[in-house]
C-alpha cells in the first residue's frame, strides 16, 4: 500500500490525506492512531499528546446512552459536568441539602473552568442534531447518528490531534457548513480523509497524496494540490518517455556488444539495469471510464400528482406535491436529515406508497436506483462474478460491447482484483462496484441517494463528467456541495412540514440567495405558490371575502418594520451562540432570548401573511 513514506504534522496544521480507494488511507490513519502497527518504520507522537480518532464505523457500548458516551469518561472535567447536571435536577426540589450540593457542584465547575466545556458540548450537540437523542441507548441510534455522536465526542474533548476518517459522511449540508466553520476558525491540529472538495479547499493547509506506494506533499489547499499534481504528472510523463528512449538505445548497444568487454563497457552494462528499471515504470492510470448505453427515453417520463405523506399527524413529509419531469433535467434534493428526502425517492421507485396522490411513470422509463439500503453483496463472491451475474457482455454508447472483465478494468478493478472476494474490498471500492452494477442495466432515469459517500476524488470527478453528459434524467440526494454545484439545474428544497420549494439554481446560488434576502421573503405564499407545493388556501379564500380595515393597515405597516428588526436580532444571537460563550448564565440568557424571538417571529410572520393577502385584495 505504501513504502518508505515520511512526513510530519506540526501543531496547528490541518492536513488532508488524498488517494484512490483501496490504497491504504484508513490503514494509515489507524497506524497513526495506534490501532494498527506498520510492517516497518516508526510513527512517533509527542509525549503526553491527546489523540482522538473518528472511525468510519464507530462502535459504542450498546447499553450506554448518548449522554454517557459524551460525559462518561474518567476525565475530571467531564465528571464535574455530570455531577452538576445531576445536582441541577435535584435542586428543583428546593431543599436546603439539594441547594448546597448544587453550590458545591458550581464551585467545582469554577475550579476546573468547566463552563467552557459544557457550553461547547451544548453547541456541538445542537449543531449535530443530537440534543433530542441524549437519553437514547446507542444500540437504538442509526448509523448516521452514531457517526455524529462519535464526531461530537471528539469535538467536545478538544484533543491535541484529531484524526478524522470521512467526518462529513452522514452530515446534512447545514451541519457540514457549520463543521467547516468550526474547524477552520480554531487553532486545531487535524489529519483527515474526506472526499468533500469544498471542505478540503476551505479547511486544509496541506495535502498528502498516496500514489504508487509513495507519499507526495503539497503545501496548500485542494485547489493548489490539483494544479501542482497536474504539473507533477506532466513532468513524470516526460521523464518516463525519456527513460524509454534511453532504454531502447541502451538495449540495442547491449545486444551488439561482444562478450569480451572492457571496464568502461562493463560499467555501462551495470548502469543498463537502472535504465531498465526506470523505463519499466508504468504511468499511473487513475481515471475511471464510464461509458454505457442508455435506453431510449420516450415522451412521457414521470409525473407526481398531489402527493401527500405523513409519518404521524404532526409529522408531514409531503403536502400536495406535484411535479412533471422533463427530458434531460438534473435535480438536486436539499434538506435536513429526517425531513423525508429518501422517502420521496422510495415512493418514486414503488418501495413506499403515498397516503394520497398519484405517480405516473412513462412506458420507456428504466430506473437506476443507487440507494443506501441497496448495496448488499454476497461477501463470498468474487468481484467478476458479481458483474457476470448481471451480464457477460455489456453494450456501450458507441455500439461496441465489452466483456465483464474489460468493463471492470475501466472502473479501476485490475485483473488481480477482479478475482478477489468482495469481502476484501474497501468501503469505497464496494460503492464503485455497486455503481457499476446499476449503470450496466442501461437506465435512462438515475436516482442517486448519497452516491458520493466513500468514493475517492478520482471516481467522483469521472462520475460528475458522466452525469453531466448523461442525456436522461437525474435525481440526486447528496451532502457533497461541489458535486451538487457541478451537476444540477435546480433544487427541491425540503423546508419541513411537507413543504418542498423548487429553486432555479445550484446549491451555492441557493445559499447566496438565502443570505441576500430576508427569510420572510422565502416563506411568502406568492413564492410557495410558484413551486410545485401549495398549502391549503384558507387564508386566501377568507381574504377574498373582504378588504382591510384601517386598524389592520396600521398593524400591517408596523409588522413590516418590526419583523426585519427581529430578524436582525435573531442573527446577532446566532453569531453569539456560535462563538462558544464561556459564562453559563450568559449562555442560558441568550438561549432563552433566542427561543423567544423565534416564537415571536413565527407568530408575527403568520399574521403578516394574513394581512398581506388582505392587502392584495384591497
Amino acid at each position: 500500500m505504501f513504502n518508505q513514506i515520511n512526513f510530519g504534522i506540526s501543531q496547528g496544521q490541518k492536513v488532508a490525506l488524498v488517494a484512490k480507494n483501496g490504497v491504504g488511507k484508513t490503514t494509515l490513519l489507524r497506524i497513526i492512531s495506534g490501532k494498527e502497527t506498520p510492517d516497518s518504520g516508526q510513527c512517533i507522537l509527542r509525549n503526553d499528546i491527546r489523540v482522538a480518532f473518528l472511525q468510519q464505523d464507530p462502535q459504542f457500548d450498546a447499553e450506554q446512552t448518548a449522554v454517557q458516551v459524551i460525559f462518561g469518561g474518567e476525565d475530571e472535567t467531564a465528571a464535574a459536568i455530570r455531577d452538576y447536571e445531576v445536582c441541577m435536577l435535584e435542586a428543583e426540589k428546593g431543599t436546603e441539602e439539594s441547594m448546597n450540593k448544587l453550590h458545591d457542584a458550581q464551585q467545582k465547575m469554577d475550579q476546573l473552568d468547566a463552563w467552557d466545556y459544557e457550553s461547547r458540548a451544548k453547541q456541538v450537540l445542537s449543531k449535530l442534531g443530537l440534543e433530542h437523542h441524549l437519553e437514547q441507548k446507542t444500540s437504538t441510534l442509526s448509523g448516521g447518528q452514531k457517526k455524529r455522536l462519535a464526531l461530537a465526542q471528539i469535538l467536545i474533548q478538544n484533543p491535541d490531534l484529531m484524526i478524522l476518517d470521512e467526518p462529513t459522511n452522514h452530515l446534512d449540508m447545514e451541519m457540514t457548513e457549520w463543521l467547516e466553520e468550526y474547524l477552520s476558525s480554531k487553532n486545531l491540529t487535524l489529519f483527515l480523509v474526506t472526499h468533500d472538495r469544498y471542505f478540503l479547499d476551505r479547511i486544509c493547509d496541506e495535502i498528502i497524496e498516496l500514489e504508487g506506494g509513495n507519499a507526495y506533499r503539497y503545501k496548500g489547499n485542494y485547489s493548489y494540490y490539483v494544479e501542482k499534481k497536474s504539473e507533477r504528472e506532466a513532468l513524470e510523463s516526460t521523464e518516463l518517455d525519456k527513460a524509454k528512449n534511453l532504454y531502447r538505445r541502451e538495449l540495442e548497444w547491449v545486444r551488439k556488444m561482444p562478450r569480451a568487454r572492457g571496464t568502461k563497457a562493463k560499467a555501462r552494462v551495470n548502469a543498463f539495469d537502472d535504465v531498465k528499471e526506470n523505463a519499466s515504470k508504468k504511468k499511473v492510470v487513475g481515471k475511471v471510464e464510464m461509458s454505457v448505453q442508455m435506453t431510449r427515453l420516450g415522451g412521457k417520463i414521470l409525473e407526481l400528482i398531489k402527493l401527500n405523506k405523513a409519518w404521524s399527524p404532526s409529522k408531514m413529509v409531503l403536502r400536495d406535491f406535484s411535479y412533471l419531469f422533463k427530458k434531460g433535467e438534473k435535480i438536486g434534493i436539499v434538506g435536513k436529515n429526517g425531513v423525508g428526502k429518501t422517502t420521496l425517492l422510495n415512493m418514486i421507485m414503488g418501495l413506499e406508497t403515498p397516503d394520497s396522490g398519484k405517480i405516473q411513470t412513462g412506458e420507456t422509463i428504466i430506473f437506476g436506483y443507487y440507494s443506501q439500503a441497496g448495496m448488499v453483496f454476497d461477501e463470498g463472491k468474487r468481484v467478476i462474478e458479481v458483474i457476470k451475474d448481471i451480464a457477460e457482455y455489456i453494450p456501450l454508447a458507441d455500439g461496441s460491447k465489452l466483456s465483464a472483465s474489460m468493463l471492470l478494468q475501466r472502473f479501476l478493478f485490475p485483473p488481480e482484483v477482479q478475482y478477489n472476494f468482495v469481502s476484501k474490498l474497501s468501503g469505497g471500492e464496494k460503492r464503485r462496484l455497486y455503481l457499476l452494477t446499476i449503470l450496466i442495466t442501461n437506465p435512462n432515469f438515475l436516482i442517486l441517494d448519497e452516491p458520493t459517500n466513500d468514493l475517492d476524488i478520482v471516481t467522483l470527478s469521472t462520475l460528475e463528467e458522466f452525469l453531466s453528459d448523461f442525456p436522461g434524467c437525474v435525481l440526486i440526494v447528496t451532502h457533497d456541495r461541489y458535486f451538487m454545484d457541478r451537476l444540477v439545474d435546480h433544487l427541491f428544497i425540503f423546508e419541513g412540514d411537507g413543504v418542498i420549494r423548487d429553486f432555479p439554481g445550484n446549491y451555492t446560488q441557493y445559499r447566496e440567495n438565502l443570505l441576500e434576502r430576508p427569510k420572510i421573503k422565502a416563506e411568502t405564499p406568492a413564492e410557495i405558490k410558484a413551486t410545485a407545493v401549495t398549502e391549503p388556501v384558507s387564508i386566501a379564500s377568507e381574504a377574498a371575502k373582504r378588504k382591510m380595515t384601517f386598524k389592520e393597515k396600521t398593524e400591517f405597516t408596523g409588522l413590516e418594520k418590526e419583523i426585519p428588526l427581529l430578524e436582525s436580532r435573531k442573527k446577532e444571537l446566532e453569531q453569539l451562540l456560535s462563538t462558544g460563550i464561556q459564562d453559563h448564565g450568559e449562555l442560558q440568557k441568550i438561549s432563552q432570548e433566542y427561543e423567544q424571538i423565534g416564537k415571536t417571529l413565527e407568530e408575527k410572520s403568520l399574521r403578516w401573511l394574513e394581512l398581506d393577502e388582505l392587502a392584495q385584495v384591497s
